[in-house]
């Protein structure tokens, strides 16, 4: 089934805003002590990944643009289906140093596809 692209990558774009949303004032450890926040940030991981993984369908050629969907949907995949090797850290770092970037991405092709 195609998607429409450009919702999906307003979705994943929406996906980052919120975990940096909620990760802003955090630390790891008090992520770690907060059930409800890890599943949130889990679950806009979870999003990320599928809104990404639509795209991929629909659009093969936009791993030209973005290299890193094979690594955000299967991150999305380890959330889902691996959910007890979930590692905190693993979560927590990404959203730090990854999810800025890439938001940043999908947000230049949203500005340059309006």
């Amino acid at each position: 089934m195609l998607y429409d692209v450009k919702k999906s990558i307003w979705d994943a774009w929406n996906a980052c805003r919120l975990i940096q949303e909620y990760t802003a004032g955090q630390t790891l450890e008090s992520y770690r002590a907060d059930f409800m926040r890890r599943c949130t940030i889990e679950r806009q991981f979870e999003i990320l990944g599928e809104a990404l993984s639509r795209v991929d369908d629909a659009d093969p050629s936009f791993r030209d643009r973005l290299p890193e969907i094979g690594d955000v949907i299967g991150m999305r995949n380890r959330i889902i289906h691996g959910y007890d090797r979930v590692f905190d850290k693993i979560i927590w770092n990404t959203a730090g140093d990854c999810v800025p970037a890439l938001m940043a991405k999908l947000a230049a092709w949203l500005d340059g596809n309006r």
